[in-house]
């Protein structure tokens, strides 16, 4: 049966840089074919609609992912070259997966492209996610959707995910969790009347 995988999704922009962003493609057991659901607004979408290709990205760096989800600069991230797309693969990943738009279907509210892999990779094992390393990755998620949640919920929310975080996270992980506390901080206005 197919599942969502979240992973990090690599594309060329048309300047030729990289746009890294987050992904969760619906995957075939098999892991042959992907389902991308991109929002039609986001680069990832404009990018795959117009190269049709892209490296899907499986790690267990927590830092790769808030980086990613909220668009941060990443002064360590590094690249390895493609062998079958134009694109890079990155290099703090665990496996990597090229693959080529087969069709788009864009009569829902989000496109759907179909994509096979032409190209795989490994570089290291994954070694998963603990619960501190599972409560940023929710934390991130919430970081994505300030637009739709009032600062008392989101508030709450990270202070429950921070008590684990507290509890379990290694140095580096508690510092990868104060980012996205700044993040929110930075990025969530007060409102005047919380729901």
């Amino acid at each position: 049966m197919p599942q969502i995988i979240e992973g990090i999704l690599t594309t060329r922009n048309e300047d030729g840089t990289t746009n890294v962003a987050p992904m969760g493609p619906i995957v075939r057991p098999d892991w042959t074919e992907f389902v991308f659901r991109p929002f039609p607004t986001s680069v990832t979408y404009h990018n795959l609609k117009r190269t049709g290709q892209g490296v899907f990205h499986v790690t267990d760096d927590v830092r790769l992912i808030v980086e990613a989800a909220l668009d941060l600069p990443s002064p360590e991230r590094e690249f390895q070259p493609t062998s079958r797309v134009e694109g890079e693969v990155l290099a703090q990943t665990c496996r990597w997966y090229e693959v080529e738009v087969q069709s788009i279907d864009e009569s829902g509210q989000r496109p759907r492209m179909a994509a096979r892999v032409v190209a795989e990779g490994r570089i290291r094992d994954f070694c998963g996610f603990n619960r501190a390393k599972h409560a940023i990755v929710e934390a991130t998620i919430l970081a994505t959707r300030l637009h739709l949640l009032t600062r008392g919920e989101v508030d709450r929310q990270i202070a429950m995910l921070g008590v684990t975080v507290e509890k379990t996270a290694s140095p580096e992980d508690a510092e990868v969790f104060e980012i996205v506390r700044r993040f929110v901080r930075e990025h969530v206005p007060p409102t005047p009347i919380e729901a």
